[in-house]
């Protein structure tokens, strides 16, 4: 079964929201929702604080992901919309996106049913740990830039495209593991852990760490183990998560709100003195040998052999920047194209001045100049997951090193300890 790359821990079937203003405006007076109560952090229990949370994070142009106590709500909510039924999760976006460069894999899911049979196409093979078919659709909201919608007392304006993630998904919440992957990830070139983010349970948070953690230290030398950060529904369980995996992995990635979130705040992404500060501190609380932080303006890894990665990041920065600008329906042919189009002036300057700053010790590399009147947000951190992996394999960046499994022992033991803590 194995095809060298294997993607964990779980993929979604994804309700995609065609956005549509008027109809979350009309929902926001239903429920007399106004500008002074929006709140990005508030609790989303039901269809109302649903909508307060789409516009709290459209107000400050941010994306995220949030658990909904109720799948009623989302049914609710999503009904509202015009929607398409899509494959998520980082493991089978990313997958997605190597199938189209005709890049095999397999991935790990933990729910299935006939839309994932249908949309899997035939690069991808599937370990499949669920016992029976069942279908928690993940609500993806994706809004552009100016988009508005009026309340009572303000005109509710978002600044930047993104996207938001709602999701009530018991499967991926205990992320049960398939028997066979630690033999397929012993086997590996290359491993991607992703999808600790919703689980609920402190024992299965620590079962699935140990286990993952266990199957890393088994990969051969040469392997590359990989873990992509994504919004945890619990604080605590990110914050363990994150120093878990850094322990164990090569390549630890995370976007630019991942970064925000653990720095405390947003700031300029342009700005050489703000982001080298930002990225030293990210690199003391996340110890991994390469740190990558992906975001709309650059992609950057930081490290010891950071040089080695090069090709790696621009695989990624095209892939997303293809998605992008296409959509689903990218080709092989779109991905070599983005690769003609011009880098962003001011990322590409900046570019250089972080790799001097960092003295060796990083390679930046700048995003695209894209102007798309109805660009995709949906998946792009995925689909840069997807590029750079298949970038790494091209390239030296795999069976030139020690793979993670040299100093995961002690790790393993530590992740242990403190599951009986």
């Amino acid at each position: 079964m194995s095809s060298g790359i294997v993607l964990g821990l779980g993929g979604t079937v994804d309700y995609e929201i065609e956005w549509d203003a008027a109809v979350l405006e009309e929902a926001a007076r239903v429920y007399g929702v106004t500008a002074s109560e929006l709140d990005t952090a508030v609790a989303v229990v039901d269809e109302r604080s649903l909508v307060v949370s789409v516009l709290s994070f459209l107000r400050e142009g941010r994306g995220g992901e949030r658990f909904v106590a109720t799948p009623a709500a989302l049914e609710e909510f999503s009904a509202r919309f015009r929607y398409a039924s899509t494959l998520g999760g980082t493991c089978v976006r990313a997958a997605l996106a190597m199938a189209r460069l005709g890049v095999p894999s397999t991935v790990h899911l933990v729910s299935i049913d006939d839309t994932v049979r249908r949309q899997l196409p035939p690069e991808v093979s599937y370990l499949n740990s669920a016992t029976r078919d069942s279908t928690e659709p993940h609500v993806i909201v994706q809004y552009p830039a100016g988009a508005a919608v009026e309340l009572p007392d303000a005109l509710i304006v978002a600044p930047h495209p993104n996207r938001l993630i709602y999701v009530n998904d018991l499967p991926n919440r205990e992320l049960v593991l398939a028997p066979q992957l630690g033999d397929l990830v012993a086997e590996a070139r290359a491993f991607l852990a992703s999808g600790f983010n919703t689980i609920q349970d402190r024992a299965i948070l620590e079962d699935r760490l140990g286990r993952v953690a266990g199957a890393i230290a088994r990969m051969a030398a040469g392997g590359v183990a990989l873990f992509e950060d994504a919004g945890s529904h619990d604080a605590a369980h990110g914050l363990r998560v994150r120093d878990a995996m850094a322990a164990v992995v090569d390549v630890y990635g995370l976007n630019e709100d991942e970064l925000f979130g653990y720095l405390g705040g947003a700031f300029d992404l342009l700005d050489p003195d703000a982001v080298e500060d930002a990225l030293r501190a990210a690199s003391e609380l996340i110890p991994a040998p390469i740190l990558v932080v992906h975001t709309k303006h650059w992609a950057v890894a930081v490290g010891d052999d950071a040089e080695r990665w090069g090709s790696a990041l621009d695989g990624g920065v095209t892939m997303a920047g293809t998605r992008f600008r296409v959509g689903d329906a990218l080709t092989a042919a779109d991905y070599a194209a983005t690769r003609l189009l011009p880098r962003q002036e001011r990322a590409a300057r900046f570019a250089v001045e972080l790799e001097q700053r960092f003295s060796g010790q990083a390679v930046c590399i700048p995003a695209y100049k894209l102007d798309v009147a109805a660009p995709t947000t949906i998946g792009l951190g995925d689909s840069f997951v997807g590029g750079f992996i298949a970038g790494m394999m091209s390239s030296d960046a795999v069976d030139s090193g020690p793979a993670a499994g040299r100093r995961v022992a002690a790790s393993v033991e530590r992740i242990a300890k403190g599951a009986r803590s």
